[in-house]
């Protein structure tokens, strides 16, 4: 199945020259869901104890794939959502700068966590997310994404880590 192709291009959002890609219509179709998640699951190889996912679209895809995977599920959320005491990471936008947050006992020593999110960018997020799992300890044995944009070189960012992703977008 060409899964690129159940993924909707919106063009000049959130800002003109942008293309989001919106995988809601991946998501309503069942046979493109399950392979997309069938993927990924299957990408990593090597024993995995938790999933971290990302907020938003990463709780859906990345809850899928610890079903899948049959492993725990860990999320991280955007600041002041979560309850618990908590770790953040900063990390740089093309203006300014956001933040991440984990439970402080989402993660144990050893434990090895395969961090999945929808999109791969410019890899901002997906760096930070690396610094919360390995401040408590974990071992990123990967990181797994639906969709990757090729062009923002994030991968130069996550040099030194196990990257994958089911859906290359370049250009256009």
């Amino acid at each position: 199945m060409d899964l690129a192709s159940k993924i909707r291009p919106i063009y000049d959002y959130p800002i003109d020259g942008i293309i989001f890609r919106d995988i809601t219509t991946l998501l309503k179709d069942k046979a493109a869901f399950k392979e997309a998640i069938d993927k990924m699951a299957e990408a990593f190889y090597e024993e995995v104890d938790l999933i971290v996912g990302v907020e938003a679209r990463g709780f859906i895809i990345g809850s899928a794939v610890a079903y899948a995977m049959g492993c725990g599920f860990v999320p991280v959320r955007k600041p002041g959502k979560l309850p618990s005491e908590k770790i953040s990471s900063e990390y740089k936008l093309e203006y300014g700068t956001d933040s991440v947050e984990m439970h402080r006992d989402a993660i144990e020593k050893g434990q090895r966590v395969l961090i999945v999110d929808d999109l791969l960018a410019t890899g901002g997020t997906a760096g930070a997310v690396v610094n919360l799992v390995e401040e408590l300890g974990g071992e990123v044995v990967g990181l797994n994404f639906l969709i990757e944009l090729v062009d923002l070189n994030a991968r130069e960012k996550l040099k030194g880590y196990n990257v994958k992703s089911v859906i290359k977008f370049k250009g256009d």
